[in-house]
């Protein structure tokens, strides 16, 4: 269906400052950071944490890109911190320039746009994985590729070779079809490969866009030297597609008889094997400046948001409005921690763990797409680590609790680490009883706040933030009771919880009145016991 370049474009901005409504696949999505050498990063964030703050569902809400190429380029910036701030600097220079000439964004949207297809995913794998190898008798091919041009040509003054002919197109079939494999799986990147560079070439003239990625000229030149060889697999997508049969199978009798699709994809792998750093920057360059703009469609389409103050050799963390970017109808907190951690106290449901997702978001975002969610957000460089969503391994025999000790092992590991890092902690070894719960909870906390690190860790256990008064900062989030209705109001409040609703809780759910007035009753010896206190629970409160 043909489309005018003024619909094309309206329909691809409307679509860009949106959510995406359609599928992720997230195998193909992480390709790209999944081939990729992190070595030189800060940070790889681990699947742990990315799982435990839901960052794919973060990505899908920050992904506005035109492309599969950014959307893949944009993965990669959302999983790893890097070690200085010229990643940051590119990206806000990218999206000042595009803000100053929205007329180049346009026309950039509109080329990037034929890389939307699930085709476009596999691009990276023609400068990041191995080819295939070339036969050790290759020479047969280009011995019998030989033969079968100067036998037609004799052909003409000698009928009687037709008959050799006949069985030479035998013998070229089966190895055409042998090779056919081969062409298939690159019959979706390289063809990609074409339009990227063909996208790059017209991106690379715009104003001010050739100045992005040092050398981008010699390497987009690089690739189109090799145009018309790789258009041998447009050619086959094509002939399955559009072309009818008659016209496909006189095409696949020519390319059959002199095996030009084996000399072709040996000889275009080859020079790809030499080619692979000018791919990469062509691929490299047109993802950065989609996932640029995409960083801008999403700051645009925020109710507020600020770039981070990244500071040095401080132990802060000050978030002032911050808010949790998945939800709808959000409540903004503030929080100032100065050469403290946080302890949270709360109940189920009061908003304790949003609260700890959201300062580990942020302070994700914060390293690597340049935005946080919040009026302002003030961070030194962090290591993120969590453990937050623990569960039990049953076909690896591991108990919960096990998996609990492993997890925050990992963490006390990496505390010892000469880099600042942040941990994400929400009710510390609840697979285990209460007193040896809190011991140890304590001593954990108490060594994960140690230096430089800084630890924002959620508990029920009031006693442990009696413990650690002297180290953390303490706030809670707290519901209240009216008219019988439980009512949270999701704000973060200083000091420790005073107040506890549990029980009472049991009663506005219709719990027999034994069991509540039972419950009241031990609950009043346990806390008197533990504390010396004369008050205690109220269920009527």
């Amino acid at each position: 269906m043909f489309i005018s370049k003024k619909k094309l474009l309206a329909r691809l901005k409307n679509n860009s400052i949106k959510i995406k409504e359609e599928s992720f696949d997230f195998d193909r999505i992480a390709r790209f950071f999944t081939l990729s050498d992190t070595t030189n990063f800060r940070q790889v964030i681990s699947d742990r944490t990315f799982q435990d703050l839901d960052m794919d569902e973060i990505f899908m809400f920050l992904d506005r890109t035109t492309s599969k190429v950014g959307q893949q380029l944009l993965y990669l910036i959302i999983r790893t911190i890097p070690e200085n701030d010229i990643r940051t600097e590119k990206f806000e220079k990218i999206i000042q320039g595009l803000k100053e000439n929205p007329e180049v964004r346009e026309k950039i949207l509109r080329e990037i746009s034929v890389l939307n297809q699930k085709n476009a995913y596999n691009i990276p794998s023609l400068f990041l994985e191995n080819h295939i190898g070339k036969p050790g008798w290759f020479w047969v091919i280009q011995v019998l590729s030989l033969t079968s041009v100067f036998s037609l040509l004799l052909s003409f003054l000698f009928p009687k070779i037709f008959l050799f002919l006949i069985l030479l197109l035998a013998v070229n079939f089966s190895i055409h079809y042998w090779n056919k494999l081969n062409v298939y799986k690159y019959s979706s990147s390289i063809p990609q490969l074409l339009l990227l560079n063909q996208a790059a070439k017209k991106i690379v003239t715009f104003k001010g866009m050739a100045d992005q990625h040092p050398g981008i000229f010699d390497s987009v030149k690089a690739i189109d030297s090799l145009g018309m060889q790789m258009s041998l697999f447009k050619l086959e997508i094509k002939l399955q597609s559009e072309i009818g049969q008659a016209v496909e199978y006189l095409a696949e009798l020519v390319k059959a008889f002199f095996l030009i699709e084996p000399l072709v994809l040996y000889n275009v792998l080859k020079v790809l094997d030499l080619k692979r750093k000018e791919v990469q920057n062509v691929y490299e360059y047109v993802g950065e400046i989609d996932a640029a703009i995409s960083i801008n469609f999403l700051r645009d389409d925020l109710p507020y948001f600020c770039l981070p103050t990244i500071i040095s050799a401080k132990k802060q963390i000050t978030a002032v409005d911050v808010y949790h970017p998945l939800i709808y109808q959000f409540v903004p907190n503030s929080i100032n921690l100065n050469e403290r951690s946080a302890l949270l106290t709360g109940s189920n449901m009061s908003g304790k763990t949003t609260f700890i997702r959201t300062v580990g978001i942020n302070t994700i975002t914060a390293q690597t797409i340049n935005t946080c969610f919040a009026r302002e957000f003030v961070i030194p460089k962090l290591k993120i680590h969590s453990a937050i969503r623990i569960s039990d391994d049953l076909l690896n025999d591991k108990s919960y609790y096990f998996e609990e000790v492993l997890t925050i092992k990992a963490l006390l590991e990496e505390s010892n680490l000469d880099t600042r890092n942040l941990f994400l902690l929400d009710e510390i070894f609840k697979g285990t009883n209460t007193v040896e719960r809190i011991a140890s909870g304590k001593a954990v906390l108490t060594y994960l706040n140690r230096g430089n690190n800084m630890a924002v860790a959620a508990t029920h256990d009031l006693e442990l933030a009696e413990l650690l008064k002297d180290e953390f900062s303490m706030f809670h989030f707290a519901e209240v009771i009216l008219d019988g209705e439980i009512k949270f109001d999701y704000k973060i409040k200083p000091g420790n919880l005073t107040n506890t609703n549990a029980i009472r809780i049991l009663e506005l759910n219709n719990y027999p009145k034994e069991v509540t007035d039972e419950a009241t009753l031990l609950a009043n010896r346990i806390y008197h016991h533990k504390t010396g206190s004369t008050t205690g629970f109220d269920s009527k409160l």
